[in-house]
């Protein structure tokens, strides 16, 4: 299984270059240079300054202007990874920092077209990130831990995760909206084996492991969303943990739902507080995590004479499965019943080309072991954007 921390996606320090084209050009294109330092203050392995960074090259078609594809549109993600791993000291099991990959490298992340059907459904078919339309929060989304992209108990699932940053999977997507508002209904099924160009092997079309089907549903108002997603693994994977002197491991099928949320809180205008909350569980004891939850507030702009200004506060708990307590105490170990992280973070636009966001987390059971003595990690993270 691929490490937890590095299945998750967001941005860092972004150096956004503007399309070449006008809005209405058929093709348009983005590249976005994004990085991190972050460093322990307490607890942790060691006190190392580490810099990691990730280059976003995107780019969008539209099918009907360049070839008269009515309806359709294209769409392609490369990244580029590269830097050190600051989970090597804060020792947690889900991470802290949002674009940490165990295996630098460029990738392809995303090559997928998309064909309207009638006025309110969509199919999509090719490389896709899971995370861009399911198990997503747009309120959590300034937060930098891994937990807030995507539920850790889905994230940890599969041989290399599923189909998420850095390594996305073959897939078809259909969605339905549901009237005028921002209520819809979408399902996928993803090739359970997430490799792309640039993991080892490349691409698997061979689908050995099965898919992955998910489904989620949401209802949309003014100041509120709400959604709830099922999903499951079409073939068994080895459990977690498996007594040594059992000469068949056992095979268990991993599957889940989720439930989450997000609302505006009474307040003035725009800069009233947004609030998220989501749970999500899993069953199958193939992660080390049997269910996982989240809440958070965030706020923009956070002070009126500063419009370039938002915050964010979050705590997320994973609760650790039977198998991982079972292979701790096997080793020796004092398994905790979950893993939580506090996360605080401020973001400034300090001029139209500069952003600066200082970031403090605290992991409390860190690797979900009773006992380890709690790591807090400082990160800052710029935003530096060509006029």
């Amino acid at each position: 299984m691929a490490s937890v921390w590095a299945l998750a996606s967001a941005s860092a320090l972004e150096l956004v270059l503007p399309p070449a084209a006008s809005a209405e050009a058929p093709v348009q294109a983005e590249v976005v240079y994004t990085a991190d330092l972050a460093q322990p203050i307490r607890g942790g392995a060691d006190r190392k300054l580490r810099y990691l960074d990730n280059l976003d090259l995107v780019a969008e078609a539209d099918l009907d202007a360049l070839v008269g594809w009515h309806g359709a549109r294209a769409h392609g993600y490369v990244l580029v990874n590269n830097g050190a791993h600051p989970n090597t000291a804060a020792g947690s099991l889900e991470g802290v920092n949002n674009i940490e990959v165990g295996k630098a490298g460029v990738r392809l992340f995303e090559a997928w077209a998309e064909q309207d059907i009638g006025s309110q459904g969509a199919l999509l078919v090719g490389l896709y990130d899971l995370n861009s339309e399911f198990y997503a929060l747009e309120s959590a989304g300034l937060l930098l831990g891994p937990p807030f992209g995507i539920g850790t108990e889905l994230a940890a699932t599969g041989r290399n995760g599923p189909s998420i940053f850095p390594s996305s999977a073959l897939a078809v997507r259909a969605n339905l909206r549901l009237g005028e508002g921002e209520s819809y209904v979408r399902v996928a099924a993803f090739n359970a084996h997430a490799a792309t160009l640039g993991d080892p092997g490349g691409v698997d079309f061979g689908f050995h492991d099965g898919l992955l089907l998910i489904g989620e549903g949401g209802l949309g108002r003014q100041h509120a969303r709400l959604s709830l997603g099922l999903w499951a693994y079409t073939r068994a994977r080895e459990a977690y943990y498996s007594d040594p002197a059992d000469p068949d491991p056992q095979r268990r099928h991993a599957r889940g739902a989720y439930v989450q949320g997000e609302f505006q809180l009474p307040g003035a205008g725009e800069s009233a507080f947004q609030a998220f909350v989501r749970a999500g569980f899993s069953r199958g004891g193939t992660t080390p995590f049997a269910w996982s939850t989240s809440a958070g507030l965030f706020r923009a702009p956070v002070l009126a004479a500063r419009p370039g200004s938002s915050a964010s506060l979050g705590v997320h708990y994973a609760g650790t499965g039977r198998s991982f307590r079972q292979e701790a105490r096997a080793l020796g170990q004092s398994p905790a019943s979950s893993e939580y992280t506090l996360e605080a973070t401020y973001s400034d636009r300090l001029a139209d080309w500069l952003t600066v966001q200082p970031d403090l987390q605290l992991v409390c059971h860190p690797g979900g072991l009773r006992g380890a003595p709690a790591a807090l990690i400082g990160t800052v993270r710029l935003t530096l954007t060509l006029p």
